[in-house]
């Protein structure tokens, strides 16, 4: 099995790494869709609050690594992308479970993924730059910094989309070649 995580706050660029992934034949699972899947389960509105209450409470109340350890049993497929790794203690979790893993980090400056933020529409995103910011010091309290550090490739993404999608298609293809040495 090849399995490869990514990690990087929100608007670094990790949903145009999915793209690049599924065209190279990777099955792809977002780490953010069961904490959507929890906020529904609950009969919330998802948003940025509800997801982040919803995600807090289930890591306070399971631990840091409750998100990694029900994604864990879904992992079927010999070639897979987890997007959106949240801390240390998820990448413990997935090494302890796969062995064989390769996390993938992204960085963007703030207002880089600010600026992205505000244009990608999507409902749980914090459109005003104090929203921005309490988000980043959420997951950053959750461990992503830590999660980031133990990134076996890192790609700064500050440039034009189609650098971001050549760096991730030349780090994806070197882990799938890895497979077959």
């Amino acid at each position: 099995m090849k399995l490869v995580v990514t990690v990087g706050l929100p608007g670094s660029g990790k949903d145009e790494i999915v793209g690049v992934a599924k065209m190279l034949g990777f099955h792809v699972m977002k780490m953010g869709d069961l904490v959507r899947d929890e906020v529904r389960r609950r009969n919330l509105p998802i948003n940025d609050k509800n997801n982040a209450r919803v995600a807090n409470e289930e890591r306070d109340r399971q631990g840091p690594s409750v998100w990694a350890k029900k994604i864990v049993p879904k992992i079927t497929e010999t070639k897979t992308l987890i997007d959106g790794c949240r801390s240390d203690a998820e990448v413990t979790v997935f090494r302890h479970n796969f062995g064989d893993l390769t996390v993938l980090g992204v960085y963007a400056s703030p207002d880089t993924r600010f600026e992205r933020l505000t244009h990608r529409g999507r409902g749980d995103d914090s459109l005003s730059m104090e929203a921005f910011y309490e988000r980043d010091r959420r997951e950053l309290k959750w461990g992503i910094g830590n999660a980031l550090a133990l990134a076996d490739y890192m790609i700064v993404n500050e440039g034009p989309l189609s650098d971001l999608q050549s760096k991730a298609r030349d780090i994806l293809t070197r882990v799938l070649r890895e497979d077959d040495s």
